[in-house]
C-alpha cells in the first residue's frame, strides 16, 4: 500500500511537472507570436 501511494504521489509530481513546461513553452510561443504581430 505504501508504494502504492509513493507511485501515486511520483506520477502525479511527473504530470505536474510537464504540465508545467507545456505551460512555459505555450507561453514563450505566444510571446513570440505577440512581439512578432506588434513589429512591422
Amino acid at each position: 500500500m505504501h508504494v502504492h501511494i509513493t507511485n501515486c504521489s511520483r506520477g502525479i509530481r511527473n504530470a505536474w511537472h510537464f504540465y508545467y513546461a507545456l505551460v512555459s513553452v505555450i507561453r514563450v510561443v505566444c510571446g513570440n507570436f505577440g512581439i512578432a504581430l506588434l513589429t512591422p
